[in-house]
């Protein structure tokens, strides 16, 4: 999708696109066609509310011309985006191949936000689809946005970083496993002067990653830890991300059932948030030092995969004593939050994972999890999630649940008891973030792939979590 910013409308703009606000007056918005309009949006029963579309022909130059009416409700940034998701939703797969939007007087972020719905809506993986008929093949290409571009381009990196994890989350499981996901990332982010890690998996065997190496171990693929510095702001602080990269997971011993599985392909979706935003970043220049580390593994069940009742050395010396193979994220995640503290040593940690099941059981598919040990990095990741759209919800630690992962034979389990599930496993990592370094644990295990189109995306990837990130880095290590 190829998107254009213009000081004013085209004097012939085949399709028009026009927002209105809820409740507002169709006057003037097209010349000599006021009835038309007011008459399409009492048959459609278009009001203006937000991502709401009405859709008619009218005169023109002695022929016809296409006009939309998208719903803006209130007029907020949000808003627009959505509206412009249900322009691209309307359009994509019509048979038009270019449109005009003419957003009068919005502000720059509204416009920018506008443009990012566009494009967001208009992502699509058909790489392995080869029996498309004409009428589902995308052929809307071109938008102009007729207005103000000062905002478009931070908005353009997160769309971007999006396209990334999406792509990621959805490749499939033959194709992406944890060696070419690095290749993948690294291609997407040449050349943008990020500082590269890669540690495979003897590397991490010699660092004493015991966790991590004991989720890989039943599979042929060698596990790895990508790791990719931005440095933006000199000698500021250094913000750390750690994904949760799970490319495959059958469960290993304790294997899923098999209805369902198929959707494990997208157990990285927390890497892939992290590796978007890192291309966001990097891409708008953003003013500021963040890490993202992604743990990369395959949970497989073969007659080398640790069994349930193993214990395990983490790389910080603590001793895990594994009850649950299928609870596999954390350990990965715990040697890549170590990992990260005793080479980097950053001032705060966010980690994002698809965790747990019990999550989705709790908040279904609108929100993420949220736990934090610091009250002030959790309003900031609470804020930046009302703002961007990809919302949290935050949930309790306490001694309580700490004490419920307690082992007999070693440090921890790697599980709790069936209540509270998503909490113990938040104490679990709890456990290894060093003294004074804030931290928050994301659990997105609801919101990485939708089974329903959204206002940004269609059904599948969503790339949630890189929009969070990116508002997050912006207000708090830029702002």
């Amino acid at each position: 999708m190829q998107i254009a910013f213009a000081p004013q409308r085209p004097a012939s703009p085949g399709i028009l696109a026009l927002p209105v606000t809820k409740g507002a007056a169709l006057d003037g918005l097209v010349e000599g066609a006021d009835a038309l309009l007011a008459g399409a949006a009492a048959g459609q029963r278009f009001t203006g509310e937000a991502g709401s579309v009405a859709d008619l022909f009218v005169p023109h130059g002695g022929g016809t011309q296409r006009v939309l009416l998208l719903g803006v409700g209130a007029g907020d940034d949000a808003a627009y985006e959505r509206a412009g998701g249900a322009l691209t939703a309307r359009l994509l797969t019509s048979g038009a191949t270019a449109a005009v939007a003419d957003l009068g007087a919005a502000a720059p972020l509204a416009a920018a936000r506008f443009a990012a719905g566009v494009a967001q809506r208009a992502w699509r993986f058909d790489e392995y689809r080869t029996r498309l008929s004409d009428k589902q093949k995308p052929t809307l290409a071109h938008v102009t946005v007729v207005g103000d571009d000062a905002e478009w381009a931070g908005r353009d990196a997160v769309t971007k970083g999006l396209g990334l994890a999406r792509t990621l989350a959805t490749l499939p499981p033959n194709i992406l496993y944890p060696e070419s996901f690095v290749e993948r990332v690294l291609a997407a982010v040449d050349g943008l002067g990020l500082e590269v890690t890669v540690l495979g998996e003897p590397e991490l065997a010699a660092l004493g990653m015991g966790a991590l190496v004991g989720v890989s171990q039943g599979s042929r693929r060698d596990a790895r830890v990508l790791a990719l510095k931005w440095n933006g702001a000199g000698e500021a602080p250094l913000t750390a991300l750690v994904g949760k990269g799970v490319t495959f997971d059958t469960g290993g011993i304790s294997i899923k059932p098999a209805a369902g599985m198929e959707d494990m392909k997208w157990d990285m979706g927390g890497a892939a948030a992290v590796a978007g935003a890192m291309l966001s970043f990097a891409t708008r220049k953003a003013r500021a030092n963040v890490i993202g580390v992604m743990g990369l593994v395959e949970n497989m069940p073969d007659g080398n995969a640790q069994r349930p009742g193993d214990v395990v050395t983490s790389m910080s010396g603590q001793t895990i004593e594994v009850i649950n193979t299928d609870a596999e994220g954390r350990l990965v995640l715990c040697d890549c939050i170590t990992w990260v503290q005793e080479t980097h040593k950053p001032v705060r940690i966010v980690d994002l994972a698809t965790l747990t099941g019990a999550m989705i059981v709790s908040l279904g598919n609108e929100y993420g999890g949220l736990f934090s040990n610091d009250d002030t990095l959790a309003e900031q990741l609470l804020a930046a999630g009302r703002a961007s759209g990809d919302q949290l919800w935050r949930f309790p630690l306490a001694e309580a649940y700490d004490r419920l992962i307690d082992s007999p034979i070693a440090d921890m389990k790697n599980v709790g008891p069936r209540g509270a599930g998503s909490i113990t496993a938040a104490q679990f990592l709890q456990r290894f973030v060093d003294e004074g370094v804030a931290w928050a644990h994301l659990d997105i295990a609801g919101m990485v792939w939708a089974d329903k189109d959204g206002a940004t995306w269609a059904k599948g990837a969503t790339g949630y979590g890189v929009r969070v990130l990116d508002r997050f880095v912006a207000d708090v290590c830029e702002g």
